[in-house]
């Protein structure tokens, strides 16, 4: 199969990669002029990995959009509205949302934001769940999960792009797997924060906490509790809260240690975006409702997080 990845960042790279190796066609796109783009064009290979000498590499996207059969998205969740908005309409081939966000300025789902701009009838799915690049391309495998609102495309994703590296489960709750997938970028940066305050001992506090309001969020958008506790949120959660490779975990710790860190954490954006949800559904979402006080200054680190579980006591359940 002939499949498109548009955007050339760190997971980017690794899905040209990883589909290069298990046997598609694979052509990666980046925008005109990006450093990233040229590290791959002269060296094909970046800090993480070299790409197969059979991919392709361009800066021109309608040659992308021609190229694949499908198309995977991997770029920041925030620029995903502006990007879509470049796409011909109707666009009929089916896209795959490899980015954990929610749009910050709307709390909206990355799948609702295509619809809004693509139309209703848009192909859309997301790909979601623990990995990271730095694990796969030493041949360590993991578990992941395709979802989408049309069953038949979950199973036909699932089924052409699994691997040796990745045996994929098919979702079936679109709401459940993107909320979750990504809500654990914020719990990721609670748990870098308690790293970084020397509290590291409440990280199982957080983990139990942390998939309960998710999945109050959940129910209440309508989605099912129980996809909270898979792949896409609770089977991420080891990634996300304690490995050194998970990038919202670095960040919480940096934000604490004043530290500069200068890449992308989604989470920071998702965490408004919660918060404005929070609102919005009348779900309390304390953990989430920290981590944004805390990132915008509001409150103390110490005194939210570490106050957020030494609470008055009252039922678990």
């Amino acid at each position: 199969m002939k499949i498109s990845v548009l955007g050339c960042g760190r997971w980017a790279s690794f899905l040209c990669w990883y589909l290069q190796t298990t046997g598609h066609e694979t052509l990666i796109w980046g925008r005109p002029g990006s450093v990233h783009l040229e590290q791959l064009r002269l060296h094909r290979r970046n800090e993480y990995l070299a790409l197969p000498d059979e991919a392709s590499i361009t800066d021109d996207l309608e040659c992308a959009l021609e190229f694949g059969e499908i198309l995977l998205i991997s770029i920041s969740a925030q620029g995903i509205r502006s990007f879509l908005q470049t796409l011909p309409v109707p666009f009929q081939k089916p896209i795959v949302l490899c980015m954990k966000g929610l749009e910050a300025d709307t709390g909206l789902r990355l799948t609702e934001v295509a619809a809004q701009v693509l139309g209703k009838d848009v192909k859309t799915a997301v790909w979601a769940g623990p990995g990271h690049v730095q694990s796969f391309v030493k041949g360590i495998p993991n578990c992941m999960v395709i979802d989408s609102a049309d069953s038949e495309l979950t199973k036909f994703l699932a089924d052409s792009l699994g691997g040796n590296l990745i045996r994929f489960y098919y979702g079936a709750d679109i709401i459940g797997t993107e909320i979750g997938a990504a809500s654990k970028n914020v719990i990721g940066i609670a748990a870098g924060m308690l790293d970084g305050l020397g509290l590291s001992c409440l990280k199982g506090v957080l983990m139990a906490r942390g998939t309960r309001e998710i999945s109050r969020l959940t129910q209440s958008l309508g989605g099912k509790e129980i996809t909270i506790y898979g792949l896409c949120h609770l089977g991420d959660y080891e990634a996300t809260l304690f490995s050194p490779y998970s990038q919202n975990r670095k960040y919480g710790e940096s934000f604490i240690k004043n530290e500069p860190y200068g890449h992308l954490a989604e989470g920071v954006e998702t965490a408004r975006s919660l918060c404005r949800l929070s609102l919005d559904c009348g779900v309390d979402l304390p953990i989430s409702q920290a981590v944004h006080d805390t990132l915008s200054g509001k409150q103390n680190a110490k005194d939210s997080l570490s106050g957020l579980f030494l609470r008055s006591v009252k039922p678990e359940f």
